[in-house]
């Protein structure tokens, strides 16, 4: 994070320092200046390479969640076109290339999950979709290399950390990596030219295109463009942000159920808690102090920030159920009532089925051998009782009323169900 000499004016910039947000920006206080006069209109980009955004994707969608809330209009952007390339930024190897098919899935599901936390219509400040494939597509190579390259020094590009990292390790870059920072710059030159918009907002790692961006606007002569980054998150234990041993934590309820989104942020490191209350939740910042002074029992505080950021995603109603599952399950109470739960059929238990492979298959771990690591160190319990037997099998007579609880150390438990 740069050091930040000045005091923002505008009430959004003030908000964005003050929960964490800030990071780097081309010119703060020409920023806060169009922020302090006028609506602005900002976009924020995601490629289309999952079904659905993660936790880790988070801390855009909630700044274009605040930009709304101060009386501004947020561009979430789709890269339609893009996500048939892939960022080179900071990755090791080029990223897969998926279809038109996958990608039309992918932007369906992250469009889903976008919903869930800004408001999109026809009004000044709601959130317009934009999709890069719409101006990208239509350019054609020389038209791309007259009008767009003649900008671009590869002297520059070479020194750029995202592309810089690769060479050094000696990875191969491709030139279709090569070429996703100017076609990131030309969505900013065409949403800045198109819509008005003079803002982009990224992680950390997006600095380098951002500015290309900006650059690029200047040079073409269009309207003044700023850039504004966020930090990359991990939690203070050094875990990247939405990253579990279960994987990633998605915000689409059919890929992780609202129970275990809930207990994502009930787990929250204790050092961890108030920064995330802050930064992904609606909580104001005087009510987060003001728990913060007064409530020293660091487990209700985590209560308090999961169930906060759980209303935002799923709803109140599942936020309050999911607490209440918790209690019930924590509190030894074998029903596990409104647990996720795996289906098993009575015929794969005729002869028995191996608990390990069940826990494979059900998703409470990744493998067969973690599995086998959990049981042999007492971690996992099947209706309360500690299973220690690594070639356990699972028999229909486990079942009472067709159901059977798998706990697997102190944090996840689903509920088996007999078909």
């Amino acid at each position: 994070m740069e050091d930040l000499n000045y005091t923002p004016k505008s009430s959004f910039l003030k908000e964005f320092i003050a929960r964490g947000y800030f990071y780097q920006c081309t010119d703060i206080e020409g920023l806060d200046k169009k922020f302090a006069s006028e609506t602005i209109i900002a976009y924020s980009g995601t490629d289309c390479t999952g079904k659905s955004l993660h936790v880790g994707h988070l801390i855009q969608v909630m700044v274009l969640r605040l930009l709304q809330k101060h009386g501004h209009k947020p561009l979430p952007l789709v890269g339609g076109a893009t996500s048939k390339i892939g960022d080179p930024s900071f990755k090791d190897k080029a990223r897969s290339l998926l279809s038109e098919e996958e990608i039309q899935e992918n932007l369906e599901g992250i469009v889903h999950c976008m919903k869930k936390f800004i408001k999109f219509g026809n009004e000044k400040t709601d959130a317009e979709l934009v999709n890069n494939s719409d101006w990208l597509m239509k350019i054609g190579y020389i038209e791309f290399l007259r009008d767009y390259g003649k900008h671009f020094s590869v002297n520059r590009m070479l020194g750029m950390d995202s592309v810089k990292t690769r060479l050094e390790r000696e990875q191969s870059l491709s030139f279709l990596e090569f070429s996703y920072m100017l076609l990131q710059a030309t969505d900013f030159a065409y949403l800045n030219k198109h819509k008005n918009c003079i803002l982009q907002i990224g992680g950390s790692d997006q600095w380098s295109n951002i500015i290309n961006g900006v650059d690029l606007a200047r040079k073409l002569g269009l309207k003044d463009s700023f850039g504004l980054t966020t930090p990359l998150l991990t939690t203070a234990s050094g875990a990247k942000m939405g990253k579990t041993e279960a994987g990633a934590v998605w915000i689409k309820e059919d890929m992780l159920s609202p129970y275990d989104y809930w207990q994502f942020w009930r787990n929250t490191d204790d050092r961890d808690v108030i920064r995330f209350m802050k930064m992904f939740t609606d909580l104001s910042l005087e009510e987060i102090a003001s728990l913060e002074n007064t409530e020293k029992n660091i487990n209700n505080l985590k209560v308090i920030l999961a169930n906060e950021a759980t209303k935002l995603c799923h709803g109140e109603e599942e936020a309050k159920k999911s607490e209440a599952i918790a209690a019930s399950t924590f509190g030894g109470n074998r029903s596990g009532e409104g647990l996720p739960e795996f289906e098993i059929l009575q015929s794969d238990l005729e002869n028995g089925k191996a608990l390990y492979e069940i826990m494979r298959e059900s998703g409470v771990v990744e493998t067969g051998a973690e599995a086998k690591r959990m049981i042999k160190s007492n971690a996992v319990k099947l209706d309360d009782n500690i299973i220690n037997e690594e070639m356990k099998k699972v028999f229909t007579n486990d079942f009472v009323n067709n159901k059977l609880k798998l706990s697997v150390g102190k944090k996840k438990h689903i509920m088996l169900v007999l078909k």
